[in-house]
Parts: structure tokens; C-alpha cells; sequence
């Protein structure tokens, strides 16, 4: 029993960035799948895994000229990066994903379930609500990142290890009824990283990471995402290194999975009536 527990808690590789030492386990694949990984928060992600190490696929839905100039500037960090397209409400599309990441850099280890849309719903709203858009938010913020887990899991070979973490919302924990059908997208999200977890154990650990309000979304002017920024109960709230922080603690952390990390500046113990960008 000594003999295994010394040859697991030995069985790691260490990472000094600029600020940080991370421990991964060394038999985690150094490749990493960011979906929405060319702009705001993603781009963070991309550029801290680079720094820790990782081979990065940059992936994207529109962005490709964002998508693009990152993987140039990923690669001049002496990784290899790769810009992969795919509409992840596009079922045959997120079917092909993981494939062609590993085509061009081998077994991913860790994959970070990032991209989302974000489209206004509510049930006070004059129409109806719209069947479209709610399976629009369910494909891409539910079933897509549910598929490539398994497919991350079917590419591992049996001896490797594997991190997913799905990022998701600091509603969850916190609801107003703003924004209705992404936030039972993400609720479901947030249920299946618990299963997923269990399905994949051991080989492959699950984490979720609930952020707050990092950037300005949408339609939301900067001075009043300054605002609503600073009410939370640390006076400040989440910022994409925060988030990145989070990703590469969770990905070191060997003994972690079917949990969320709630980085938001305690954003989930201020309590709202509106989603925050109605808050000025």
C-alpha cells in the first residue's frame, strides 16, 4: 500500500509560470481543447495554459481572425497552437471536433467546456417562448460539452489521465428569472459534471468553475459594468485571470472532481431581483 501511494503522489510533473507552480499529474496528455477560446474569457484560458505548458487548440465559432492571431501569438510561447472551427449547435459539427484536434496534436488531456451563448428569454416576456432558441442554448451550452467529455474520455489512452472543466454561472447559485432558457442550460451543465464525474472516474476528473461577472456582456455600457462590478461583497468581482487561476488549480488538483469552484468575488451571496447587467 506504501509502495502505490508513493508512486502515485510521485507521479507528477511540476510547472513554474511567472507567478504560479502548478503540479500536473504526468500522465495528463500536455494538450488542451478550449472551446470559444479566441476571445474574452477564453483567450485568457488559452494563454495560461500556453504559460503552463500545454499544447492548445484554439477553438472558435465566428472568430476567426481573433482565432488566428492568437495561435500566433500561442505559438511564439514555444507551444504548439491549432485554430479549430465548429458551430457547437451543430450536432454533425461537434461530432468532428475532438478528431481533428487530435490529428494535429495528439491525445487532449484537458478539456475546457468554456464557449456558451447568451441570449435574452423570460417567462414574463409578451411571445411566446421561442422552442428554437431554447434547443439553441441546450446544444450549445448542454449537449456539446457533454459530447466532447466522452469524446475526450474515448481518446485517452488507458493509462493517461484526463481533466474536463465546464464553466458555468454564479446564478446557479444565486437565480433571478432573467435570461431563462441559458440559465437552465447551464443548470443542466452544472448536473452533469457531477454525473460526469462519476461516469468517468477514474481516469478522468470533472470540475466546474461558476464565475461571476468578469467582462461587460452584451449591450452593457463599461462604466456600468464598473458599477455592478464592485457590488459584491469582496467589492470586486471576478476578472478572466481569476478564472484562468481557477482552471489551472483545478487541473493540478489530483484529489478534485464532481465539484464547482465558485470564483465570483462572493457575487453568489449578494442577492439580486434582475440579472446584473439590468443593474445600474
Amino acid at each position: 500500500m506504501m509502495s502505490d501511494l508513493y508512486f502515485s503522489m510521485n507521479m507528477t510533473n511540476t510547472i513554474h509560470t511567472a507567478n504560479s507552480t502548478w503540479s500536473f499529474d504526468a500522465r495528463l496528455p500536455k494538450v488542451a481543447l478550449v472551446t470559444g477560446g479566441a476571445k474574452r474569457i477564453g483567450r485568457e484560458l488559452c494563454l495560461a495554459l500556453a504559460r503552463a505548458g500545454f499544447d492548445v487548440a484554439v477553438h472558435y465559432g465566428r472568430s476567426r481572425d481573433e482565432a488566428v492571431q492568437l495561435v500566433e501569438e500561442l505559438q511564439k510561447s514555444n507551444v504548439r497552437a491549432y485554430a479549430v472551427q465548429a458551430d457547437l449547435s451543430d450536432a454533425n459539427a461537434v461530432a468532428g471536433l475532438m478528431s481533428q484536434v487530435t490529428q494535429q496534436l495528439g491525445t487532449v488531456g484537458v478539456l475546457i467546456n468554456n464557449a456558451s451563448i447568451f441570449e435574452y428569454d423570460a417567462l414574463t416576456q409578451s411571445k411566446s417562448l421561442d422552442l428554437a432558441l431554447f434547443e439553441q442554448h441546450w446544444r450549445t451550452n448542454t449537449f456539446a460539452p457533454m459530447v466532447l467529455s466522452q469524446q475526450l474520455f474515448q481518446q485517452l489512452p488507458s493509462d493517461a489521465q484526463g481533466v474536463i472543466i465546464n464553466l458555468l454561472d454564479q446564478k446557479l447559485y444565486n437565480p433571478n428569472p432573467d435570461f431563462f432558457s441559458y440559465t437552465l442550460s447551464k443548470a443542466a451543465l452544472k448536473e452533469a459534471t457531477v454525473l460526469a464525474a462519476q461516469a468517468l472516474a477514474p481516469r478522468v476528473r470533472v470540475i466546474g468553475i461558476a464565475l461571476g461577472l468578469s467582462l461587460p456582456s452584451g449591450p452593457q455600457s463599461v462604466e456600468a459594468f464598473n458599477h455592478v462590478h464592485q457590488q459584491t461583497i469582496l467589492n470586486r468581482g471576478s476578472t478572466p485571470h481569476d478564472v484562468a487561476q481557477a482552471m489551472l488549480f483545478a487541473v493540478s488538483a489530483h484529489s478534485m472532481t464532481g465539484t464547482v469552484l465558485q470564483v465570483d468575488g462572493g457575487q453568489h451571496l449578494t442577492p439580486s431581483a434582475r440579472d446584473v447587467m439590468f443593474n445600474h
